[in-house]
C-alpha cells in the first residue's frame, strides 16, 4: 500500500521537503520529551529504556486510516512521505536507548524495515516515473486494499493492560506527550511552515496517532522492560479513539 500510493502520487514528492522537515522536528520534539521522564520520576534504567520511544513513535495503520479518510490517495501518499522520513530516525533513537552499543544492528535493522523499504521504492518510481504495468499495478492495488483492513485489526488484538506496570505519574506523563503535546507542536510548526491544508491536517494526525505496537515487540527482543510499554501502548490507543477526532476537528 505504502509503495502503490507513493509510485502512483501526482504530488511530486520533492514538493514535500517543508512537510518532512516539520515532521521531523516534533518527532525530536517527541524525544527531548520523553527523555524528561527519567530525572522527573526517577524510573528504573530498564523501565526508563524502553517507554523512551512511547512518546514518539506511531500506529503506521491507525496514520493511513485517518489519512485515507481524510484526503482519499492523496491523503495516503503525504503521509507515506512522512512514513518513510520518520521510521529510520524513531527505530534509531528506540533501539539506540535500548542498547546504545549495538550501532552495526540499528542500522541493518532499519535497511530491513519493509515500510523504508516501500517508502524508498514508492519514492524513487515516483521520481522516475515509471509507468505500473497493468497486470502488476492490479495485483498491487489488491494487496493494498487489504492491508489497512487486516492493519488495524491487528491493532485491535495487540492490546494489554498489566496493573501496576508503570507508575501512574510517568504513565500520564507519556501518554501526554504523545497525544497532547506533540499535535499540539505539529500544528504550531504547520502553520509557521505555512503548509496546504492537507500537508497540515496530515502532521497534526501523525503527531496525534498512538504508540505503535511494535514498540513493545521492540522492547521484549531487546531484553527491555515489556509490560510498561504494553499498557503505554493499550492505554493509548484507547485514549486516541477520543483525542485523535478531537485534533482531526480543530486542524479541520
Amino acid at each position: 500500500m505504502l509503495f502503490r500510493s507513493l509510485a502512483l502520487s501526482t504530488t511530486n514528492v520533492a514538493d514535500a521537503g517543508k512537510l518532512a522537515l516539520v515532521g521531523i522536528a516534533f518527532t525530536l520534539a517527541g524525544m527531548v520529551l520523553s527523555a524528561l521522564a527519567q530525572p522527573l520520576f526517577r524510573l528504573s534504567r530498564p523501565a526508563f529504556a524502553a517507554c523512551f520511544q512511547c512518546g514518539f513513535r506511531f500506529n503506521t495503520y491507525v496514520a493511513l486510516a485517518a489519512a485515507s479518510r481524510l484526503g482519499g490517495a492523496e491523503g495516503v501518499a503525504l503521509i507515506s512521505i512522512l512514513i518513510g522520513v520518520l521510521v529510520p530516525i524513531v527505530n534509531v533513537a528506540a533501539v539506540a536507548m535500548l542498547a546504545r552499543e549495538r550501532g552495526a544492528q540499528i542500522a541493518a535493522e532499519v535497511a530491513r524495515n519493509p515500510l523504508v523499504i516501500a517508502c524508498v521504492a514508492g519514492i524513487v518510481w515516483n521520481v522516475a516515473r515509471l509507468p505500473l504495468p497493468g497486470l502488476a499495478g492490479r495485483i498491487v492495488e489488491l494487496l493494498s486494499s487489504a492491508a489497512l483492513p487486516l492493519g488495524l485489526l491487528a491493532v485491535g488484538a495487540a492490546l494489554r493492560f498489566e496493573h501496576g506496570a508503570l507508575p501512574w505519574p510517568a504513565l500520564a506523563w507519556w501518554s501526554g506527550v504523545k497525544l497532547a503535546a506533540l499535535p499540539t507542536i505539529a500544528l504550531i510548526l504547520a502553520d509557521a511552515a505555512r503548509l496546504s491544508p492537507l500537508e497540515r491536517q496530515i502532521a497534526v494526525i501523525m503527531a496525534a496517532v498512538p504508540t505503535a505496537p511494535s514498540a513493545y515487540i521492540l522492547a521484549v527482543q531487546m531484553k527491555g522492560a515489556g509490560s510498561p510499554v504494553a499498557l503505554l501502548i493499550s492505554g493509548g490507543t484507547l485514549l486516541a479513539a477520543v483525542t485523535l477526532p478531537l485534533w482531526i476537528a480543530v486542524v479541520a
